[in-house]
């Protein structure tokens, strides 16, 4: 026999480190005798640095007693020396006492005579097997900050799971998980998550993992989160959101990650604003463009000015961004807490490329189609771009020519306008005025070098269209400009002609099979075409 005494469940003690308290940990000494009483003595080397009570005793055969082993930390530090694992020893010397009375053990502690184990008429038993291991918070802390991933998994694992060890935190209240995070360390943070820390724990600024992982832009450790269950809204004490942390930092792909989890598009910061006011003040584009692709409403006022996404990009006097608000629907016409359009912010700045995109173009377009030659000109001497086009993709000179305003158009040429610019079906204002029926504006347009022979996207020229509504005047202009007849303008049947709207209402064409325009009488044709979508939206322009 080499061993009186088992230790359990083994030989390695956790003590439990945290600033302020008693620092401690236990074993349990277990009588492996059937018959026979045994003494015990525990000392450790080091006797200044730990006391163990009790330090002896005896146990009756076949039955425990629990030994704990308080640690003392140094006045200088609140760490041990050597951690988690430490070099210090402890003896354990057992006897075997027949006869030896038990007692009461509270009795009995500490009350062992020392020649007990000192005599040698009698076989003492040295177990030097007793090893100490800290844990605690600012053990665990430390680890983290070191990025020991084998030593946190031990200490993890050794720790009573009553006080929840993945909830650690350091002398600064920064959690386990935060303090991974701070490192870009996935792989901690995985391990953290295995003994499920709390989740939503804010740092001491007041933000949860989730926010701390997306305003750094950390996409892995934000998927390991999500999956996790991780809420995607604001946390109580936090200003931003994640989804706003991500749109304000350009974090693209956590961005994306937080919209396919559901998380609110339009949720609001602490101040109002949300994660697209946050991206154009920031000029993050892809960020706002997969905002706006996923829903964001880009006319949202925020709870400060009362300022719109485009309201801030006029100030930040961003064009690129301007465009796409426009482009995906955005209001310049809405006013701030001020009073302010978004053209009156970017005016307040100087930005003045923006005045054509935010109403000197409408304007041009409006002074176009009623023909206001000294607006035109004032506008752009003002800075309007000649060439810049509405909502509908329409240039000024598309507008003067459908209304017929002939001296509008002759300004707009004289001024440098594209003479054969495009919409986005492909017409140009030579197709326009041929629509409408406008000859004095198609001779001025074919003298100016419009391209008569110039096709929309569906390959119908202004020909075409004359000859598809009879207009003989506007053709031989056409064919005296250089424009050609070809088999389709000719009838029979498989071509593709313009089957023309009600002009008196301001449509455009829209291109329709020819045998289905040879079958329907016009008025009854024109009639079920009026509802054509796109027409409607240029009629009221």
């Amino acid at each position: 026999m080499d061993r009186l005494i088992s230790l359990e469940p083994s030989s390695l003690v956790a003590i439990r480190i945290e600033q302020g308290h008693r620092c401690y940990g236990e074993v349990t000494l277990r009588n492996v005798m059937y018959t026979m009483p045994v003494a015990f003595r525990l000392q450790p080397v080091n006797k200044s640095r730990y006391t163990v009570r009790p330090q002896s005793g005896i146990i009756a055969p076949l039955t425990t007693l629990t030994v704990e082993i308080t640690y003392h930390i140094p006045s200088n530090s609140y760490l041990p020396d050597s951690f988690p694992h430490c070099t210090d020893a402890f003896q354990l010397h057992s006897v075997v006492v027949p006869g030896a009375a038990i007692k009461d053990p509270s009795s009995t502690f500490d009350s062992v005579p020392n020649d007990w184990f000192t005599t040698k008429k009698k076989q003492v038993f040295i177990d030097s097997g007793l090893k100490i291991m800290f844990v605690g918070s600012p053990i665990l802390a430390q680890l983290v900050a070191n990025g020991s991933m084998d030593e946190i998994r031990e200490v993890l694992e050794k720790s009573d799971p009553e006080w929840k060890p993945a909830d650690s935190v350091d002398a600064d209240g920064q959690t386990l998980l935060h303090s991974a995070i701070t490192q870009s360390r996935a792989d901690l943070v995985q391990l953290l998550l295995e003994f499920e820390p709390d989740i939503e724990a804010q740092s001491r600024s007041g933000s949860s993992p989730l926010e701390a992982a997306a305003a750094a832009g950390e996409g892995l450790i934000v998927e390991l989160l999500l999956a996790h269950k991780a809420s995607t809204e604001r946390s109580e004490c936090s200003t931003w959101g994640p989804i706003h942390l991500a749109s304000g930092g350009g974090h693209m792909e956590v961005l994306r990650l937080l919209l396919l989890k559901g998380a609110n598009v339009d949720a609001p910061t602490k101040d109002g604003n949300t994660a697209l006011h946050l991206a154009v003040e920031e000029r993050r584009r892809d960020c706002a463009r997969l905002l706006l692709a996923s829903g964001a409403r880009a006319d949202i006022r925020n709870t400060g000015d009362g300022d719109t996404a485009l309201h801030i990009t006029a100030g930040r006097g961003d064009e690129h961004m301007v465009k796409l608000l426009l482009q995906k629907g955005a209001n310049k016409d809405i006013r701030n807490r001020h009073g302010k359009t978004a053209y009156d912010v970017a005016a307040e700045y100087g930005h003045t490329r923006l005045f054509d995109a935010l109403r000197l173009g409408d304007s041009l377009c409006v002074a176009a189609r009623k023909g206001e030659t000294r607006t035109i000109h004032r506008l752009l001497e003002n800075g309007a771009a000649i060439n810049g086009r509405d909502q509908h993709g329409w240039t000024a000179l598309h507008r003067a020519s459908f209304k017929g305003k002939i001296e509008a158009v002759r300004a707009l040429i004289e001024k440098g306008i594209d003479v054969d610019g495009i919409d986005e079906d492909g017409y140009t204002a030579l197709h326009c005025a041929v629509e409408s029926g406008h000859a004095d504006v198609i001779e001025l347009l074919v003298k100016k070098g419009a391209d008569v022979e110039a096709r929309t996207n569906k390959g119908v020229s202004a020909m075409q269209i004359a000859e598809s509504l009879n207009y003989l005047g506007i053709t031989r202009i056409l064919i005296q400009g250089g424009a050609t007849k070809d088999g389709v303008s000719q009838g029979g049947g498989g071509g593709v002609v313009p089957a023309m709207l009600p002009f008196g209402n301001g449509m455009k064409a829209r291109e329709t099979e020819v045998g289905e325009l040879k079958k329907k009488p016009s008025r009854r044709g024109r009639s079920r075409r009026s509802s054509y979508d796109r027409s409607m939206a240029l009629a009221v322009i």
